[in-house]
């Protein structure tokens, strides 16, 4: 009964994923629909994983006989789960020492960690509470209102934590790699990202001097690391660029706050929890 549970979740997040087509509508839509396609089949699979694993090896469910295989699975993918987990952080401790070691500089009322390289780079690195880096080639290209631009730009990824958030979806993605559509919704979250920080940059600054400082940037190649790491030029930001600009030219579209009934649909992932009272 366990290994059949194993198989349902499965079925059903490989359904899900494969669902997903090309993103249409606002950015809310998007966003809500890009979350919940990434987010829910793997929540799925782990809470049945949990369910199996607090149900022991052994017992019956149904009146079906429950062995030890299932439980082997959900010990040795809850493993894995965990492994991946301490790797990423592990690599994003690195990313945070590493910028610690760079110089401070004061950038008006901001105060910075300075990169000494020739390429253009500016982005917040970190958890919970960023810092913000800058390479020597950004400061020294860049006229003071693009400069303005791109700090403001990194303030909005402060402002949403999108450091600390992109984390944990970024370890969902090395959990899921190898469901259908996991890189191509990874790449929309990303860009939806970018575009929530470049519209709460353009409320400070003019979005086209943002939209020009954008170009700048990413044209240079900038430096970037998809771990604890949110960056104006973002790794793949070439491939949406054209989207980001018309974006920054096009009428400001309201960014919504999180509402609570958007997050009913992942109760559902929940489901397998309940099988533990059927169990005996």
């Amino acid at each position: 009964m366990h290994l059949m549970m194993i198989l349902i979740a499965l079925a059903v997040a490989w359904w899900l994923r494969s669902s997903w087509k090309e993103p249409q509508g606002s950015w809310s839509l998007r966003w809500r629909r890009s979350l919940f396609l990434f987010l829910f089949p793997p929540l799925l699979i782990f809470m049945t994983a949990i369910a199996v694993l607090f149900m022991g090896p052994q017992g019956n469910m149904g009146g079906m006989y429950s062995g030890s295989i299932s439980y082997l699975l959900a010990l040795i993918y809850l493993g894995i789960f965990a492994i991946l987990c301490i790797k990423l952080a592990f690599q994003g401790w690195q990313s945070v020492e590493s910028a610690r070691n760079c110089p401070l500089v004061n950038l008006g009322d901001r105060r910075a960690r300075l990169l000494q390289t020739e390429a253009m780079f500016a982005g917040q690195i970190g958890f919970w509470h960023p810092e913000l880096v800058v390479s020597e080639g950004l400061l020294q290209t860049l006229s003071p209102n693009h400069l303005q631009s791109v700090l403001a730009h990194e303030q909005g990824h402060y402002q949403y934590r999108d450091t600390f958030w992109f984390f944990w979806l970024g370890w969902v993605r090395s959990c899921t790699a190898w469901l259908p559509n996991t890189e191509p919704l990874w790449q929309e979250l990303l860009v939806l990202r970018e575009l929530r920080a470049d519209s709460y940059a353009a409320l400070q600054v003019d979005p086209l001097v943002l939209a020009e400082s954008l170009l700048l940037v990413v044209s240079s190649s900038p430096l970037s690391s998809e771990i604890c790491c949110a960056a104006l030029g973002s790794p793949n930001a070439g491939d949406r660029l054209e989207q980001r600009v018309e974006a920054l030219l096009a009428p400001p579209e309201p960014t919504p706050e999180a509402q609570l009934h958007s997050w009913h649909g992942f109760m559902l992932a929940f489901l397998p929890l309940v099988t533990v009272i059927f169990h005996s």
